[in-house]
This record gives C-alpha cells, structure tokens and sequence, in this order.
C-alpha cells in the first residue's frame, strides 16, 4: 500500500522559551523534527507533508535540508490538530494510499512500530498508536469496546471511570488518505478551546460504521518534547540506546556514559572509544580503530586501524587512511591522510594532503588561509616535517623531502630535497648578564 507521512510541526513550543520552532532544537546533533522525518521515512513513504507553522520559513529550510522532496503545508492559525491534518489535503489530492499523521516533536517512534500499524491497517479502517502508561496523569485515555477502539476521551471530559484506564493516546494515527480528510471534515471545533481535535475522528468513524483499533508501543516511544527538561531527557534516552547498540555492535566503551554520539554516526566493531568522546554528525569511524579520550570529531571518516587522539580534533572533511596516528591537541580539517601517516603533538593541518608514511613533527601548521582564500598544502609521501614548521600554502613538498625545525616554507620542495628557512643563529658573548643587569635596576627605580 502506498503511503504517504503528514508530520505536524506548527507548534509554537511557549514551554521552550525560545525564539525558534520547537522542532528545530536538537537531540544528538539534528532538529527533534529531523528525527520523526528519519522514523518516518523507514516505511519508504511516497510522500511526506510537514504542516508549518510558527517559523515556517525556518522549518521549511530545516525540513528539506534533510529531505529536499518533502512538502511543507502551512497552517497560518493553529486551530488544533485536527485543523493542522486538514492542511495538507492540498499537497496529497489525487493520492490514493494510507497516510500516517506523526509529530515533529515526537521523534523516537520505531520502524516496527509503524510497521504494525501499516499491518493493522489491512484489516481496520483507523489505527491509533496507544500506550500502557505507567502514570497515565492527562493523557487522552484509548476507550476499548469489543476489541474495537470506541472512542478517545481527553483527560478534563473524562469520568472516573474512563480515568482509570492506563491505554493513552499518542496521537498518532493512520487511515486511508480520502478517509482521513473525509473524517476531519465532519470534526467540529465546540470545545472551550474552539480547536478542530484529530481525535474526534475515532467516534466520527465508529459511528460510521468504520472499524478502528490500537496498536500498542512501549511508552518511551511516544516522548513528546515540550520543554528543555523534556529536550535534556530525550538526549539522555537517545544516547542511551544510542551506546547500548553500539555495544552489541561490538563496539568498546570504556566510560559509556561519558562518550556522546550524533543521530547518524557509524562505528565498526573492534573500535575501542575511550572516555569523554563526542561525535558529531557525519562520522563514520571503521572496525579496529582507537578513538582515545577527550576526543572531538564531526563530519569525517576514520579508516580501519587508525588511532585518534588524545584531545585531538577532527573537523569536517578530514579523511584518514588505515593506521593514521593522529596524536594529542592535533587538528585536522578538509584533510586527506594517507595510510601509516603521522600527526602526532599540537599540530594543525587544514585544506591538505598527506602522503602515505610521511611524519609530521610536532608544532607543525598549514597556513591555509590569507584572510579571503584557502589555499592547499601538499605532502608528498615518507616525507619528514621538521616540528614547528610553518607551511605557507600553497605549497608542495616532495615525496621523501624533509623540513629544518622551525622553518617557514614558503616555495615548492623537491622530492628528496632537505629545506631549511630560519634566520642564522648568533650568539652575543655576556649580553645575557648585562641585559638582566639593566632591567633589574630599571625595575628597582619604578618600585
């Protein structure tokens, strides 16, 4: 069955207090919206409508960064979720399938759990996703009647009778598209809030003479994030279960709760990361690699064998080859690192290439920019750079060519050259004495 995502995302969020959206603060790295796009897209949608609202333009840009085909629907007034729903009617007319309403501030929900519901959908006309909540407090409480889902009774209408029923709403629902709107259309909006509610749809239909069933998921997959308590707690559930697969994957944590990772970070197995490790989104770290502590890296890739660290700095575009060492207070930025090379202590190398083997001493800097433009430094391969070399890009060294400590490169070295740019040393017999003579009485004098 074709199937299409509405995601409601207009909210204001007043609880965050905050100037953007709601569902653009992030959880591991991406907006919470980001993360319901990604749960969502598991089914292999046809389509994906984001109902906008507040900061629109912003979510917008948001939204199609991670997906440049979804669509945004605006919902200028938010008028309630049923209102919100109705909006994309627009973007799915002529859509035949089954559409999916989720919430861009609901981000956890499991692919076997839309899967269930894709399943429940072959035999009942509307599916809810419902919860055994272990404090059930406000939620909207699911009313069972038969073994079909009767109706959705919000907290404040409840009896007391109805409040003793754990089965919670999540409000997230699937039905066919036609159906869906058809339903929404006969929602009214006489309420104390004078809202259009998407879950008046489950009486609607039953008075319809439509089926309708729920289908369960564990409660921590219906978090709904409406303040930064909420958004801290979310982090925590993420890099939880976030460390716990990459432990099963086979993966070493030494300190596992201290290593933080980004939504879409890769780790091979036989990797071990050590404590204080945070990665940030784009990192794909390969199988028998050692990411050593206090460790920073986003958007590279470590190849197999590679060692990083400690407190080095990876930043995007740095790409390691096999068995690079990349030591202590080291940089690299837009960086290819060719295999068994070296960068071992308080270097910066930026918008550079490395040949394979070659040391870099320590103290060692591409000077890539001029202040408009980046410029590129190459190395050649077993090249040995002497430490605290400064090379003023762009500029070539040859293979197997070697640097003086403490020179300033500026012009292309040869392979198998030795360069060397220092002013000589010269040594002034006893000035040392006098000179500290002269300053120590001068300071007596303003003392």
């Amino acid at each position: 069955m074709a199937t299409a995502l509405i995601i409601l995302a207009a909210g204001m969020g007043t609880r965050m207090n905050s100037d953007q959206p709601k569902v653009l603060h992030q959880i591991a790295g991406a907006p919470m919206l980001v993360h319901a796009m990604k749960s969502g897209a598991a089914l292999d949608p046809d389509h994906t409508v984001i109902v906008a609202g507040h900061g629109a333009d912003a979510v917008e840009k948001a939204a199609k960064a991670h997906d440049p085909e979804v669509t945004v629907a605006l919902q200028a007034e938010q008028l309630g979720t049923g209102h919100a729903v109705a909006q994309a009617r627009g973007a799915l007319d002529g859509f035949d399938g089954d559409a999916i309403v989720l919430y861009g501030d609901t981000p956890f929900i499991r692919l076997e759990t839309l899967a269930a519901m894709a399943a429940a959908r072959l035999t009942h006309d509307v599916v809810v996703l419902g919860f055994d909540a272990a404090d059930p407090g406000r939620y909207g409480r699911l009313i069972m009647k038969d073994d079909q889902l009767d109706r959705i009774v919000e907290f404040k209408d409840a009896n007391d009778e109805e409040r003793a029923v754990s089965l919670c709403n999540s409000g997230v629902v699937a039905a066919k598209s036609s159906t869906m709107f058809e339903l929404i259309d006969a929602v009214g909006n006489d309420n104390a809030a004078g809202e259009y509610y998407l879950t008046d749809i489950i009486s609607i239909a039953r008075s319809r003479g439509l089926s309708a069933t729920v289908v369960r998921c564990d409660e921590a997959e219906t978090m709904g994030i409406n303040s930064r308590a909420e958004l801290a707690g979310a982090e925590a559930q993420f890099q939880a279960q976030a460390r716990a697969a990459a432990l099963d994957d086979g993966v070493t944590l030494t300190a596992a709760d201290t290593v933080f990772f980004a939504h879409d970070t890769v780790i091979g197995r036989d990797t071990v990361i050590e404590p204080h490790v945070v990665f940030g989104s784009g990192v794909t770290v390969e199988s028998g690699t050692t990411i050593r502590a206090f460790s920073h890296l986003e958007g590279c890739h470590v190849s197999r064998g590679a060692v990083v660290g400690p407190y080095a700095r990876l930043r995007p575009g740095a790409e390691l080859a096999e068995d690079v060492k990349i030591g202590n207070f080291v940089e690299v930025k837009n960086a290819q690192i060719a295999e068994g090379a070296k960068v071992n202590h308080l270097s910066y190398i930026g918008d550079a290439e490395i040949g394979a083997r070659s040391n870099i001493g320590a103290g060692t800097i591409t000077c890539n920019y001029d202040g408009v433009f980046k410029h590129k430094t190459t190395i050649g391969a077993d090249a040995f750079i002497g430490s605290n070399t400064m090379l003023v890009a762009p500029v070539n060294i040859g293979d197997a060519a070697m640097t003086g400590s403490g020179s300033v490169i500026t012009r292309d070295v040869a392979a198998g050259d030795l360069a060397i740019a220092r002013a000589r040393q010269d040594n002034k017999a006893g000035l040392a004495v006098k000179l500290f003579a002269k300053l120590r009485a001068l300071k007596a004098k303003r003392t």
